[in-house]
């Protein structure tokens, strides 16, 4: 508390008088009779109230002092206290600032990673539209992107080969979550050529693999809840003060995934068995957890044609088999397609893997696989 100057300083008047103390009591000539006894009690007078003056003074001086030195305990304590709260507030802004900057390959990877996100950021998306990233391109801003990244997210360069240099040359110091190689996911081998063996099914391999991984993993739900699961873990490390909501979000998602599974299992049931034929290997993952019959693929590659003996083959095999349906894709030449199926009697259908014509965020992954669902049923059981 601070004191009034009023109730600290003696009064101009004690002042005043306290310059005459020591002339006044200071005894005069000598003298003799009534004026002596009158001087005597002058004196006995003065000195009186120069010690009742005096004793003021020492009062207020040490008023004014034990003022001083109260204000300046409050004033350290005050400061220390908002020193403190100011250092609290500083640690707490920093330990659920804003989201570290994430990017994330194609879009059925960055719905998973929004939806891990959400309520703290947005990750940014690589590929977008119509783009494929068998053969994408970086743009500047994806550049800069990636330079200011802590996290990035990717199959792996079985499927973003366009990423592989950026992200050493970009990305050196960014954490880089490899999908083809994290744990806990089921991997399935790239299939040799364009005819699957029949009756044959793409089998989980671990990670104990002797051949080259198919990086379409995001088909199997089953990663998709291990994807989210990592992202979660990933963002955690990264930004430790929205590791709860991190952890949350991933918990609802995983739920909601599972429902999407069962869903898809009763939805596919019915066409486990049908056979169809696809523009390019990308689809092992779903037909292994669906139970689906492939009987091959127009190319290994996408982005090299296939040749004149690729295309007899499948004719071949549609004939055979009696194929009910090949898949072509948004992202490719819907040319080659039309060709292979020409006098087979086989239905022409879109299967798009990456979401080309979708919005992105949360609800991406979702509406894609129900998408690719509604797409082989209608064009298997003759929808289409």
């Amino acid at each position: 508390m601070v004191r009034s100057a009023a109730s600290t300083e003696p009064s101009t008047r004690v002042r005043r008088r306290l310059r005459h103390c020591g002339a006044a009591a200071r005894p005069g000539p000598a003298t003799r009779g009534p004026t002596r006894v009158r001087r005597r009690v002058r004196v006995d007078w003065v000195r009186g109230f120069c010690l009742a003056a005096w004793a003021t003074l020492a009062t207020a001086i040490f008023t004014v002092v034990g003022t001083t030195q109260g204000t300046a305990q409050e004033m350290a304590q005050g400061t220390a206290q908002g020193t403190a709260q100011e250092l609290a507030g500083t640690v707490a802004a920093g330990a659920a600032g804003e989201a570290p900057g994430v990017v994330v390959s194609i879009l059925p990877l960055h719905a998973l990673v929004a939806a891990v996100m959400a309520g703290v950021g947005t990750p940014r998306l690589l590929v977008r539209g119509g783009a494929s990233p068998h053969d994408a391109t970086l743009r500047p801003s994806d550049a800069r992107a990636l330079s200011a990244a802590k996290l990035v997210v990717w199959a792996g360069p079985g499927l973003e080969a366009f990423l592989v240099r950026p992200l050493a040359a970009l990305a050196a110091r960014a954490r880089v979550l490899t999908l083809t190689e994290a744990p806990g996911m089921v991997l399935l081998e790239r299939r040799d050529g364009g005819t699957f063996e029949a009756g044959a099914e793409p089998e989980p391999d671990g990670h104990g693999h002797s051949g080259p991984v198919n990086p379409h993993l995001w088909l199997d739900p089953r990663n998709a809840m291990e994807i989210s699961r990592q992202a979660a873990a990933a963002l955690a490390e990264l930004d430790p003060g929205h590791a709860p909501r991190y952890a949350a979000n991933a918990a609802r998602l995983i739920a909601r995934l599972e429902m999407l599974d069962r869903e898809l299992t009763v939805r596919l049931g019915p066409v486990a068995e049908i056979p169809f034929a696809v523009f390019h290997d990308a689809y092992p993952y779903l037909e292994a957890r669906y139970a689906l019959r492939a009987l091959g693929a127009l190319t290994v590659d996408p982005a090299v044609p296939p040749g004149a003996r690729r295309l007899a083959e499948l004719r071949a095999l549609l004939a055979e088999r009696g194929a009910a349906c090949v898949f072509a894709e948004p992202q490719f030449n819907p040319a080659l397609v039309a060709a292979m199926t020409e006098g087979s009697g086989a239905r022409v259908a879109t299967l798009d893997p990456l979401g080309a014509a979708l919005t992105p965020g949360p609800e991406a992954y979702f509406v894609l696989m129900r998408d690719l669902a509604e797409a082989l049923v209608r064009c298997l059981k003759g929808g289409e």
